[in-house]
């Protein structure tokens, strides 16, 4: 599957992006979504991972309450909608699919197998 991440853009601290990933290629519902980032410097860490059917999800303690994730099958859309950002949310974001991932929400990068190219946050303080 190929991914294509975008939305991303400069941000006043307190705003509000929404984040689009749209996959192509394959059966897009058949793989849970992820969304992670990666900061100057830093290592790649999780945000957050959703259900094929968008029944569960989970998120990183430094999002929770702040981001959310959705999508929608019939578009082959996975969205991350991030409010009330932070100077330390800045990063460039990845989508991700996991193609097996068994009924778990995994929050690695090695369990992914398909990525994005990012797409760059920046927030001012």
């Amino acid at each position: 599957v190929q991914l294509q991440a975008s939305g991303g853009g400069l941000v006043q601290a307190g705003g509000s992006l929404r984040l689009s990933c749209a996959a192509s290629g394959r059966t897009f519902s058949n793989y849970y979504m992820g969304w992670f980032r990666q900061a100057p410097g830093k290592e790649r860490e999780f945000v957050a991972v959703i259900t094929w059917n968008g029944g569960r999800n989970n998120y990183a303690d430094s999002v929770k309450g702040r981001f959310t994730i959705s999508r929608d099958n019939a578009k082959n859309t996975v969205y991350l909608q991030m409010n009330s950002l932070k100077p330390e949310d800045m990063a460039v974001y990845y989508c991700a699919a996991d193609r097996n991932p068994g009924g778990v929400l995994r929050t690695t990068t090695n369990e992914y197998e398909y990525w994005g190219q990012g797409t760059l946050v920046t927030v001012s303080s």
